[in-house]
């Protein structure tokens, strides 16, 4: 894992740290790998939309985008899914859709040991 956190976004620092903290606390890979995908370049990562979402996940799952989630696309089975930013669009999405649409904070206080928990990137 990173040790020096380089990103200016304070909100970014914060959600780094307490993802490495929960990785290292609950012994859950999942957070660690998480926190490795945001701390990179904005430039690596690619857009991940809705339209990705329904195609490549299963009804009822909860995913991980590590990143911003983009409307593109339609969305047509409920999902959980928790981002470190959402467009408008693709929050109303998740709702129409009859998900949830969590922050990464949320998630991981409802799920610190990262079970049943699916990285999308």
């Amino acid at each position: 894992m990173l040790r020096t956190i380089r990103k200016d976004n304070p909100e970014l620092r914060r959600m780094l740290i307490e993802l490495r903290r929960a990785a290292r606390a609950h012994e859950a890979p999942i957070w660690g790998a998480v926190a490795e995908k945001l701390a990179r370049p904005r430039h690596a990562a690619p857009a991940v939309n809705v339209g990705h979402l329904d195609r490549l996940a299963s009804e009822g799952e909860t995913l991980v985008v590590p990143g911003k989630l983009l409307a593109d696309g339609r969305l047509s089975k409920p999902l959980t899914v928790a981002a470190f930013q959402y467009s408008r669009e693709a929050r109303e999405k998740i709702h129409g859709a009859g998900g949830t649409a969590l922050t990464l904070d949320e998630l991981l206080k409802a799920k610190p040991n990262g079970a049943g928990v699916r990285l999308f990137a």
